[in-house]
């Protein structure tokens, strides 16, 4: 059940008056990105949110992969992780390409490693 905003004041969950710091709020409104970028950012983070991807990004942190060499690393369809991939290439966090008939896939640049990184350094803290 939700509380009201005064059971919220009573338990000290949250403020008696609407705000107190006007220039604190003004001076971080300001320093706040747009919301169009903040809502790519939400995007991205989704990216990370499905383990099949984090599993996808891991395996190409050590070497450029092939679909079918990625599904049988990840034991799963070829059809799977090309799904998976369109993901991540729309998303601009792995670029491909081709070679003959067969389609390479790396990551697109060095921050997504660095992303990976300091969640997982967030994560095992």
């Amino acid at each position: 059940m939700l509380k009201s905003h005064e059971e919220l004041a009573a338990t000290n969950e949250c403020c008696e008056i609407t705000c107190i710091h006007q220039n604190i709020v003004e001076e971080v409104r300001e320093k706040l990105p747009d919301e169009e970028t903040l809502y790519d950012l939400a995007e991205l983070f989704k990216v990370f949110g499905d383990s099949t991807r984090i599993k996808i990004l891991c395996a190409l942190f050590e070497s450029e992969m092939c679909v079918c060499d990625i599904a049988t690393l990840l034991n799963m369809t070829q059809s799977a992780i090309s799904h998976q991939l369109r993901v991540l290439k729309t998303n601009k966090l792995v670029k491909n390409r081709k070679v003959g008939k067969v389609v390479y896939y790396s990551l697109d640049d060095a921050h997504i490693k660095h992303i990976f990184d300091q969640g997982l350094a967030h994560i095992t803290e």
